[in-house]
This record gives structure tokens, C-alpha cells and sequence, in this order.
């Protein structure tokens, strides 16, 4: 078979088979008359194993070494062609990233490209100075993709540079509320509190929605700042949650102010005491729990408060009775 013949039925042009011919890799079993190159059915195999080991990765050399080397063995070489194209793959995956972050930024020109381009650098940058003035100016200059401030505020250690980086996200617009919501399923505990923290200063309905479902997630943590951040905002909802972190001492100075927030009305006021009230009477052998709940009482207005704070003055902890006795001066005295 003619070269031309060979490299219609094979789809390897004839320039790219004289090219493996000079290599050495496939080499004409005979001539014609007229002296052009004929293959025979043994070539043309050939030609095909290579284009099947090209498919793999494999470089021209390698491909001639595990064809020609009888004791060539292929699971080295295949390892590190797996390592290669995971690295290889790993690498587009970035540029992918970077390009679609670039596409969201809705760039107006050139210039605009690369200054999300320098933004987006300066966010990875080492330097934590570089990442805090990153956030800052993301929301002055050309925005900073919302995907791009969620991954860098889950993964930033800097405490300076987490707060630009939640501020520069709270006004970043639509989209960070469930971006967020994913990284409280991360297996780190770290990342779990940053993304809960962030979302607690998310402005809108969808950061409420999440925090709301983060109220019954299994880490107390992520309840936990959940719940301070409903209170602030009179989502009752998170009543419950406060009075767990009272009990159980997490936060609790914050949690108490926070259902002092909520206690604003007559009927939410009453609910808290309710549940305060409740958990003094069950947590009798727990005496710092008790007291603190106690103290928690102190923002919560209403008679019922009022007559739990004169049983308690009479209670048999003696810390209990004294901080009640002193909260219904306070209140005496308003």
C-alpha cells in the first residue's frame, strides 16, 4: 500500500508518517519499481499502535522505547502520565476559574480585564496587606467576582484581612448567601465558622433563609453564631438556640443580649422568660448554668420575670439568690 493509501485509511498525514519514518518508528517494509514507499499490513498496525499510544500522552520517544524495548514494562510510565495530566488538568482548572471569574466581572475593556486580573492575584498574594487592600478596593474599582471573595474569605487566617474580606462581600451583591451556605458543609471546622461569620453579615432575606436552616446544623458553633446573628435581626427563630448557649456558657454574655433584643414585645418577652424560667427549674444541679440563666434575666421585662427574679432570691444557691436579689433592685429602681 502507497503512502497516499496509507494515509487516507489511517488518518495520519503523509508528511507526519515520513516524519515517523525519520525517527524510526515506522519504517516501509518495501519499495516499488518506481521506488515509492509500500507498507504492508504488518506497517500499518504499527501506525496504529502509535497513534493509540499518542492518544495516551505518550511523547514520540517514549512511544518508540515501549515498541522497540522488549523489556519495557508500562506502569512507570503510566503512573507518571496520570501524575502529569492530573497536574496538567489542575492547571486548566485554574485558568477555567480565572476566565469565568473575569466573564462575571462583565469587563467593559482591556483595562478592565486586567485589573480584575490584578485583583484576583492580589486576593492569593502572600502578603496579607496585599489581600486586605485586595478587598477594599474590590468594591470601588471594577467588582471582584462574588465566587472569588467566598473562596478567599473561607480560606483566610488573618483576622484583619477576614474582616475586609466580609465587608467587601456583604456588598458584593447577589449570590454570596448560598456560596456561603455550601462551605458550612465543609469536614474543616475553621472554614465552617468563617463561612457562617460571613453569612451572619450578608445583608437580605437569603442570608436570613440560611442562617435560619443553620440553626439545626450539627456543629455548635455554626448554630451558635447563626443564633446571635437572627437575634440582631428579631428573627425569633433563634430564641431556642440562645438559650442552649446561655446554659451551656458558649457565648453566652452575647446570646443574653441578644434575647434581650428579641424580648421587645410583650408576647416575645414572655416566650423568653418562659424558656429561661424552664431551664432554671430543670437545671438545678448545674449551678454555673443556673446562674447564668439567671443573669440573662435581667433583659427581659415583664411581671414574669419579675416574680421568678423574687422566688430566686430565695433560691439555695447562694450566687443564684444574690443575683436575683441584685436584679430586682435594678429593676426597683428604674
Amino acid at each position: 500500500m502507497l503512502i497516499g493509501e496509507v494515509a487516507r485509511r489511517s488518518g495520519v498525514s503523509a508528511r507526519m508518517l515520513r516524519h515517523y519514518e525519520s525517527l524510526g518508528l515506522v519504517r516501509p517494509s518495501g519499495r516499488t519499481g518506481s521506488g515509492y514507499r509500500e507498507y504492508s499490513g504488518e506497517d500499518i498496525r504499527r501506525i496504529f499502535h502509535i497513534e493509540s499510544l499518542r492518544s495516551l500522552g505518550l511523547s514520540l520517544r517514549e512511544i518508540g522505547r515501549a515498541l522497540e524495548d522488549p523489556g519495557f514494562t508500562p506502569s512507570a510510565l503510566v503512573g507518571d502520565l496520570i501524575r502529569q495530566t492530573r497536574e496538567r488538568i489542575t492547571a486548566e482548572t485554574e485558568i477555567l476559574t480565572r476566565l469565568r471569574r473575569i466573564d462575571a466581572a462583565e469587563p467593559a475593556g482591556w483595562e478592565d480585564v486586567l485589573q480584575v486580573v490584578a485583583l484576583l492575584q492580589a486576593l492569593g498574594s502572600k502578603s496579607a496587606d496585599a489581600r486586605q487592600r485586595a478587598a477594599l478596593s474590590s468594591v470601588d474599582e471594577v467588582p471582584v467576582p462574588v465566587e472569588a471573595l467566598v473562596e478567599a474569605v473561607l480560606s483566610e487566617t488573618e483576622p484583619n484581612v477576614a474582616g475586609a474580606l466580609r465587608w467587601a462581600l456583604a456588598r458584593s451583591g447577589e449570590g454570596g448567601p448560598a456560596l456561603l451556605a455550601e462551605g458550612l458543609g465543609s469536614p474543616v471546622a475553621a472554614v465552617r465558622e468563617r463561612a457562617v461569620r460571613s453569612l451572619a453579615e450578608m445583608p437580605g432575606d437569603e442570608a436570613v433563609a440560611q442562617l435560619r436552616d443553620a440553626l439545626v446544623h450539627p456543629d455548635a458553633v455554626v448554630r451558635g453564631y447563626a443564633a446571635l446573628a437572627l437575634g440582631t435581626r428579631g428573627v425569633a427563630d433563634a430564641v431556642p438556640t440562645l438559650i442552649d448557649m446561655v446554659v451551656e456558657g458558649r457565648n453566652d454574655t452575647d446570646a443574653a443580649d441578644a434575647l434581650s433584643v428579641l424580648a421587645s414585645g410583650d408576647a416575645a418577652a414572655d416566650r423568653i422568660a418562659t424558656g429561661l424560667i424552664d431551664r432554671l427549674a430543670h437545671d438545678t444541679t448545674r449551678a454555673p448554668a443556673r446562674g447564668r440563666l439567671t443573669q440573662a434575666l435581667a433583659g427581659i421585662p415583664g411581671t414574669r420575670v419579675s416574680r421568678a427574679l423574687v422566688e430566686l432570691s430565695h433560691d439555695g444557691d447562694r450566687a443564684v439568690a444574690l443575683t436575683a436579689a441584685y436584679l430586682l433592685q435594678l429593676r426597683d429602681a428604674r
